[in-house]
């Protein structure tokens, strides 16, 4: 399943380095790396846009990741997650119709407290 091979490569970038709050663009072109020489299909800051009678505004909202267009990947590096963070996620899962979405916090001392998945609607 890709969410565990996602997790699992958050595990290894949480391993190798205590990721200050200034290395998060660098751990995420690490992990886009990681998925992509593993066969992924990888997106980087997808503008999230809203469509609103027969047009589509532009909502200011950027993903982090989305990977094989399916999995929203939204990456962290704050001194706690708050339930703003959660509520952005679903946001954008909301928006463009995905299913699955992963919240990640790298700075951390404990990376599987950080890590979590948030579902819009049913998965499939």
């Amino acid at each position: 399943m890709k969410s565990v091979f996602i997790s699992e490569n958050l595990y290894f970038l949480h391993i190798m380095s205590l990721v200050p709050v200034c290395w998060k663009k660098f751990m995420k072109k690490v992990l886009v790396y990681e998925l992509q020489n593993n066969g992924l299909k990888v997106k980087t800051q997808v503008p999230m846009n809203i469509k609103y009678k027969d047009t589509c505004i532009e909502s200011g909202f950027i993903a982090d990741i989305i990977v094989e267009d399916k999995v929203i990947i939204e990456i962290k590096a704050v001194t706690e997650i708050n339930n703003i963070h959660h509520q952005q996620l679903l946001t954008y899962l909301k928006l463009t119709d995905l299913k699955l979405g992963i919240l990640v916090n790298f700075n951390t001392d404990y990376i599987d407290k950080s890590i979590f998945r948030k579902i819009n609607g049913n998965l499939d």
